[in-house]
């Protein structure tokens, strides 16, 4: 394939990639995004491979090639959607692990250049091989937390702050010597020791974020290895490696931005960590008495739902974890059957990555006309009669609003305690991942409904139908 035909392909690939953006941006064109994102990958790869670069050792890259899309092909049939959060921080890490590799490559291979153009290759790999190191350690920790093996509570080292601080001084000094080295021939032991430093603050960064914020993390993580895989085409002089990992990144940035404001939350303030904790312990005031719960029954529940004219279905990670989606669709279609007029209301930060709620009822096959983000229809629960809150906690919280010493103060959060009633399905008392007691529970209009939320809601079903 000629260098010619090569740049026009790399164009086409760029022009399917950012309709892949365009694409996911909303519901009802995510399918076609991804099958713009899938062709353009096929067309990228294609090119590069059968490129004026690439001059033998075929079989090694076919047979690698069927290996890596063996492994997709795997995980994608065997992981559940509830494993999603901590797929997608694993995959990230392979993008970081990727760029440490390739920048030590470019490094110990021959190099023509001189000059200045030789510096700026030399900075070119170091920042990648950052990037890539940061990138690596920090989704290998985020899988971690999000997957249950590590514990979602901030790891709050003294004097943390001064610590990153030390660590990113080391990291620009470590630059220098290694450029200089590179002069003379030399240059691995700053790029290695840079290394250790990058990861061992990857490792830090995300200890120190707690579990409230994981949303948040992923979508940084990705933004992280957007820029990882830009760096990566600098170093390999790829033009469109470059670009779509500034797509990726930028992307990422203003998903990460998106995110922190759903939250309250300013992007320094999430890396600086402490917020979430994974104990279920009662916090910000748990201790104080908050009245009595007023528990419902199956029957009852049934018959709110059917007599209602207004329901709102808000979903969390409970019915995630509880794979509730599925039941959660049919007892839309019963009600809708029936005369009702039901809604979902999601979250930005509903569940562990972004999206996370809409992937499960898109999995489902619920309405996208019928699932509305928050800013949506948040002046609508007076008009409610019924809200369906499952597995949801923290994002339902009326401390946001009512209590200035919360640690949740000022976080957007769905009003349902405006409407008729709120019935809420939890397994226990427990409070959410941000370790705050909710105060919904315990009001007048609030009903709590007990149990697995997919047993709970298979006993509704049965008795609207």
């Amino acid at each position: 394939m000629s260098a010619g035909l090569v740049t026009v392909s790399y164009i086409g690939a760029t022009i399917l990639f950012i309709l892949t953006l365009g694409g996911l941006s909303h519901q009802e064109s995510a399918r076609k995004g991804n099958v713009y994102g899938m062709i353009g990958m096929t067309v990228a790869i294609l090119a590069t491979v059968f490129g004026p670069e690439v001059t033998g050792n075929f079989e090694y890259i076919i047979i690698t090639m069927l290996i890596g899309g063996s492994i997709g092909i795997i995980l994608a049939k065997k992981v559940e959607m509830t494993q999603m959060p901590e797929l997608v921080a694993i995959l990230h890490s392979l993008v970081g692990l990727a760029a440490v590799l390739v920048g030590f490559v470019n490094f110990m291979g021959e190099s023509t250049l001189t000059g200045v153009e030789k510096v700026i290759h030399e900075v070119e790999i170091y920042v990648g091989v950052l990037i890539g190191a940061v990138t690596f350690s920090g989704s290998v920790i985020a899988f971690g937390k999000l997957s249950g093996k590590i514990g979602g509570s901030p790891m709050l080292l003294p004097a943390r702050h001064w610590l990153n601080l030390g660590l990113l001084i080391a990291s620009i000094y470590f630059c220098y010597d290694f450029v200089h080295q590179a002069e003379t021939g030399g240059g691995m032991t700053p790029l290695i020791i840079m290394t250790v430093i990058a990861l061992l603050f990857g490792i830090h960064m995300v200890m120190a974020i707690g579990g409230a914020d994981m949303p948040v993390v992923v979508s940084m993580l990705n933004s992280y290895s957007g820029w990882a895989a830009s760096a990566t085409g600098f170093m390999l002089g790829n033009d469109l490696l470059i670009v779509v990992g500034a797509l990726v990144g930028s992307s990422g940035a203003i998903l990460s931005y998106i995110m922190c404001r759903a939250m309250n939350r300013n992007f320094i303030s999430v890396i600086a960590g402490g917020f979430g904790t994974d104990t279920g312990a009662v916090a910000a005031g748990g201790d104080e008495e908050q009245g009595e719960v007023v528990p419902i029954e199956t029957d009852d529940v049934a018959g709110l739902l059917v007599n209602a004219k207004e329901v709102m279905i808000i979903p969390g990670y409970g019915m995630a974890v509880a794979q509730a989606q599925h039941t959660v669709n049919e007892i839309t279609q019963a009600l809708r059957e029936k005369g009702v007029n039901v809604r979902f209301g999601i979250h930005p930060v509903a569940g562990r990555m972004p999206g996370h709620m809409n992937v499960l009822l898109a999995e489902a096959k619920v309405p996208y006309d019928i699932v509305f983000e928050m800013d949506e229809i948040n002046e609508d629960f007076p008009d409610v009669d019924v809200s369906v809150v499952i597995g949801a906690n923290d994002i339902v919280n009326p401390s946001a609003q009512e209590d200035p010493n919360s640690p949740i103060a000022g976080m957007p959060v769905l009003e349902c305690w405006k409407g008729t009633t709120t019935i809420v399905l939890k397994r226990s008392m427990a409070t959410g991942y941000a370790g705050v007691q909710n105060p919904l529970f315990f009001k007048e209009n609030t009903r709590m409904y007990f149990g697995d939320a997919k047993e709970s809601l298979d006993a509704v079903l049965k008795e609207i139908l």
